[in-house]
């Protein structure tokens, strides 16, 4: 007999199995904050949920509390004031543990249907999360509501749903009978146990901090392991609340609510030293490549889930629909401000310039078109503000101010301040659009995270491609697009980034951009690059957090 909560939740499931074989369009959380999706009072009820949160201390009841941190700041200017438990590692590493065999002992149908319960309580509460994505990470509104939390519990899903099917493949007894010719045949009987590894330790990021977190989170539930969740420390709260909601789900069915905790870490230290833990037997990671490599570098007892910096390219050949290609260009630089894994920064463009449904387009008009469609698009106040955002984090405001400076490059739009009438001390950037020459590597070749792009001079197209490629394969890439009216161009495109093994979005002039990625149909990195070395989500991000250990006994 199965667990109550998977047939509960059979039918999401069954349609998050048949996206990821069909991998057409489905969602099993509406995006649209709407009250006839949500219930009438579910957005005043989700915000004044996000604004008891503030000024007030945030008890979850872990074990092993030592006092209590603060000190998220919000982009938007808004006082938090939250405090959260700080808890010894050791003692939330062996409330982890003790917490394993209970859930393991579930099965894995068992463990489904709890994640499944998971995720439908954190859809309940999506306005309540988009508050607090919203105001410790600087996305507009509907960016938060829809990324930091249906898209992200979308993404949980999806690693449920393939954790499941993985498991699913593993019988849990089988009858062995071997033929003897005139003797008696050898039989037994076996048994086989899905055991997770051990404590997933789940370090989540300051601008995405559930959106990249609930793939590691769910995947590692429901393959067997207990969940230490280590947020960043600018964006806690939405990882508070995430674990909050989980450990009443596990308390109100029986379950140790510990499987699950939130560790506020006081330093680099204490987090390094938390991963290297023996007990930590998977660690998964999105941020820079200097703390990801120290952790793919020094945690050789976890298997790491990494990813990091790239540089994402677009290679600019020709196009028959110009000024669509420059507005999909210009919504994919100014989106959240840049401040995205899958942004595009580096515009590859030939010196002798482009052929268009206008006619040819040189360098130069090429870099003036793209930085008037940059302004056009932001020229509306209450347009600008929705699409931009706010800037997260002072490291970024101080490289957009290299940038104007011109210290990377020829300024073709300098990045301006811009006052939100909503939220006055909020850090507001219109994107800064740069221009220079490949050969001046030093300038783009590297992560310039924010509201910061190229357009690189090629000698042409062949010399773009060639171009597009090295960047993938020395410095990672999550994205790349091509626009070109040529199929031999396009094929060109393609092999690149087979070689590179990166995702390429070829011609985007509609209501799809390159820095956008769908749950259920697209894969988010491929772990073939140096950006990132695993996939949201397929079946190696979860196959190896479980084992599979027989016992066998003659019949």
């Amino acid at each position: 007999m199965t667990h109550p909560l998977f047939e509960q939740h059979r039918a999401t499931l069954e349609g998050a199995l048949n996206a990821i074989a069909t991998r057409g369009y489905w969602s099993a959380y509406a995006e649209m904050p709407s009250p006839k999706l949500y219930g009438e009072h579910a957005a005043d009820a989700g915000k004044r949920a996000f604004e008891a949160h503030l000024g007030q201390r945030f008890a979850l009841e872990q074990p092993g509390q030592t006092g209590w941190q603060g000190g998220e700041r919000s982009p938007y200017g808004v006082a938090l004031e939250v405090s959260y438990p700080v808890c010894a590692p050791e003692a939330l590493l062996a409330a982890a543990q003790a917490a394993m065999p209970g859930w393991q002992a579930l099965g894995a149908a068992g463990r489904t249907g709890v994640c499944l319960e998971m995720l439908a309580r954190l859809n309940a509460q999506s306005f309540e999360l988009a508050h607090a994505v919203m105001m410790t990470t600087g996305q507009g509104w509907m960016m938060a509501f829809q990324a930091g939390a249906p898209h992200a519990q979308d993404r949980g899903l999806e690693a449920v749903a393939y954790a499941w099917r993985e498991q699913s493949f593993i019988p849990t007894r089988a009858h062995w009978e071997k033929p003897q010719g005139k003797n008696p045949a050898l039989v037994m009987e076996k048994h086989f146990e899905i055991v997770g590894r051990g404590v997933a330790l789940v370090i989540g990021c300051a601008t995405f901090p559930t959106w990249n977190t609930y793939p590691g989170l769910f995947a590692a539930l429901a393959t067997g392991n207990p969940v230490i969740i280590k947020p960043h420390n600018q964006a806690i709260l939405p990882a508070a609340i995430t674990v909050r909601t989980l450990r009443a789900v596990l308390a109100e069915h029986g379950l140790d609510p510990n499987l699950v905790s939130l560790c506020v870490s006081p330093s680099r230290a204490a987090t390094q030293a938390l991963a290297r833990d023996p007990a930590v037997r998977s660690v998964d990671f999105t941020g820079g490549n200097a703390f990801g490599q120290w952790l793919l570098q020094h945690c050789p007892q976890a298997q790491v889930y990494a990813e990091l910096a790239g540089v994402n390219n677009i290679v600019i050949d020709s196009t028959d629909q110009y000024k669509a290609m420059l507005g999909n260009l210009a919504f994919t630089l100014s989106l959240y401000s840049g401040q995205m894994c899958t942004t595009s920064q580096a515009i590859l463009v030939p010196a002798g310039g482009i052929d268009t449904d206008e006619g040819h387009k040189r360098f130069d008009d090429v870099c003036a078109d793209l930085a008037r469609a940059v302004q056009r698009l932001l020229g509306k106040p209450e347009v600008a503000h929705a699409v931009l955002g706010a800037i997260q984090s002072a490291d970024t405001l101080a490289r957009i101010d290299q940038a104007n400076r011109g210290e990377l490059g020829q300024v073709l739009l300098a990045a301006s301040a811009l006052d939100n009438p909503e939220f006055p001390a909020a850090q507001v950037r219109t994107p800064a659009l740069l221009a220079c020459d490949a050969a001046d590597e030093a300038l783009y070749m590297e992560e310039r995270f924010g509201p910061i792009s190229f357009v690189v001079k090629t000698a042409d197209t062949v010399a773009s491609l060639a171009l597009c490629e090295r960047l993938v394969s020395q410095h990672g890439a999550l994205t790349v697009g091509v626009y070109s009216t040529r199929e031999d161009i396009i094929d060109a495109a393609t092999a690149v980034t087979w070689r590179g093994k990166v995702a390429l979005s070829i011609n985007l002039t509609g209501g799809v951009f390159v820095n956008q990625s769908a749950a259920f149909s697209d894969y988010h990195g491929t772990g073939g690059n140096p950006a990132a070395n695993a996939a949201y989500a397929n079946s190696a991000f979860v196959a190896n957090r479980f084992c599979v250990v027989q016992r066998r006994r003659h019949v």
